[in-house]
């Protein structure tokens, strides 16, 4: 029995290499090239994918310009930073996250057959990694969108053409039994080795640090939705942050955090390496992110900006049209191949979130010494050191007899230059909260009011217009304004 099994599963082998096509480049523009793909063939090409995607489109173009990071500057139609939003703005991230979700679906498909014939743990392994690679895409689909195609998505093979649109509510809980699940996964430790680390662009094959991401994910997904009537959110977050840690561990340093680098070689490149210089002068930081910057004495400010007549300053976000102020300070070009601008969760972002956890009382442990750890590791996860009486500053100073919005609007502005160029998490952040407080310029459109979500497709009323009607029905509106489930009262 045993040599049958082998003999299947090195045929089983042969026929997946064999129908793998050669390259990470083809891989990542089809991964459903065929059904047998090995899950180490599709792992890379997925995370780079979304990764460079989230950057390209998300980080640079969305969220930078909603969270007044930088403005793409001009009078034109569809500009973001005046919360003047395309409804085209919304298809290519919605395409190339459900492209990837197919992708990270595969990957579990093939290792969890792999393992039912060779019952090998390594296998377990790419299988929470999948279940990880999912709930992220997943949560940021529903993030942007709200209700979206989640149990009927991905299916086109299997005739499923026209998939339902699922509540918010449900994707989340589904995230978190994933999420439950690749915890379980990785308890046997098996890590990734010889060729297949390489499979693996941010651990090289270390399973305890896939499974402190799972968890650092599931805290930061349990914290968006944890001010819902009724929610269980903060009964999980208390077990992870206090009474069963050990079977929860999350991010302990910047080493463990989830980062694909770029290394500048084929196919590790940022998606910003090829951009001209002149179009990366175009983006102007604002008065907003310069002031902090300056104010706190940072010196990040010396990686994030250039020198503009002697000093670094931004220009105000939101300016009516045809009263463009003089362009200041833009974004070093060294910037745009930066190894760090490939960040999906960072250790000083986990602080940070148990620093939150800590003031709302869920948890008892010392807001203070997380929220300063979160400071000190996001700066020096850039390489820097923290200036000598930086925590003791008048603007960053924690004050045990502030008040719980306060001590929330502290932690908030900190992490928001945590999440530098994180896709588009200071937005999520800033809905979620109300912080950091962002100043409103004359020229805002839509009422002033920052954009709750991003319109659906509008391919999707003719490709798929019944589940389309139903979620517009049920969730409101298909515009900016409409608010998704965890923004709701």
């Amino acid at each position: 029995m045993k040599t049958i099994k082998k003999i299947l599963g090195t045929f089983l082998i042969l026929l997946m290499i064999a129908s793998c096509t050669d390259g990470f480049k083809e891989l990542s523009k089809n991964p459903n090239s065929s059904e047998f793909a090995l899950p180490q063939a599709l792992l890379a090409p997925a995370i780079t994918d979304v990764v460079s995607k989230n950057m390209d489109r998300s980080s640079k173009r969305i969220n930078n310009e909603l969270m007044q990071v930088h403005i793409l500057m001009g009078d034109v139609e569809g500009r973001i930073f005046r919360y003047d939003i395309r409804k085209s703005e919304a298809d290519y991230n919605w395409n190339n996250w459900f492209l990837q979700l197919t992708n990270f679906k595969n990957i579990y498909t093939s290792a969890s057959d792999l393992f039912l014939i060779d019952g090998n743990n390594t296998s377990k392994t790419y299988m929470a990694i999948s279940l990880i690679g999912q709930s992220w895409v997943a949560s940021l689909l529903t993030d942007t969108y709200g209700d979206v195609p989640y149990f009927e998505a991905n299916k086109g093979k299997d005739g499923v053409l026209t998939p339902k649109f699922d509540k918010q509510e449900d994707i989340y809980l589904d995230i978190f039994k994933k999420l439950e699940e690749a915890n379980e996964l990785l308890k046997t430790n098996t890590n990734l080795t010889g060729e297949l680390a390489s499979s693996d662009p941010i651990y090289a094959g270390v399973a305890a640090n896939w499974r402190k991401f799972g968890n650092s994910l599931y805290l930061r997904l349990l914290l968006r939705v944890a001010d819902k009537a009724g929610s269980s959110a903060t009964d999980k977050i208390r077990q992870i942050t206090q009474t069963n840690t050990s079977n929860y561990p999350l991010i302990s340093s910047n080493a463990e955090s989830a980062i694909l680098k770029w290394t500048g070689a084929l196919p590790y490149q940022s998606p910003f390496q090829t951009d001209r210089d002149s179009e990366w002068n175009l983006l102007k930081l604002t008065d907003f992110f310069v002031n902090n910057l300056k104010n706190w004495g940072d010196p990040r400010i010396a990686k994030w900006a250039t020198l503009s007549q002697g000093e670094y300053a931004g220009i105000p976000s939101g300016y009516p049209v045809g009263m463009a102020p003089v362009s200041r300070s833009a974004m070093p070009l060294a910037l745009k191949t930066d190894p760090l601008l490939g960040n999906i969760l960072n250790y000083a972002e986990v602080q940070l979130a148990l620093a939150e956890v800590a003031v709302r009382g869920w948890s008892t442990g010392n807001a203070k010494t997380h929220y300063e750890n979160g400071i000190t590791n996001s700066i020096t996860l850039w390489g820097y050191s923290v200036p000598a009486n930086y925590l003791t500053g008048v603007h960053v100073k924690w004050d045990d007899a502030e008040s719980v919005s306060s001590k929330i609007e502290k932690i908030q502005l900190q992490k928001y230059y945590t999440l530098f160029f994180t896709d588009m998490q200071q937005w999520f952040e800033y809905r979620r909260t109300g912080y950091p407080d962002l100043p409103k310029g004359a020229g805002l459109q839509n009422n002033g009011e920052m954009p709750a979500r991003i319109n659906y497709p509008t391919y999707l009323q003719s490709t798929n217009r019944t589940n389309y009607n139903d979620a517009v029905a049920r969730q409101g509106t298909d515009d900016i304004n409409t608010k998704v489930w965890w923004q709701r009262p």
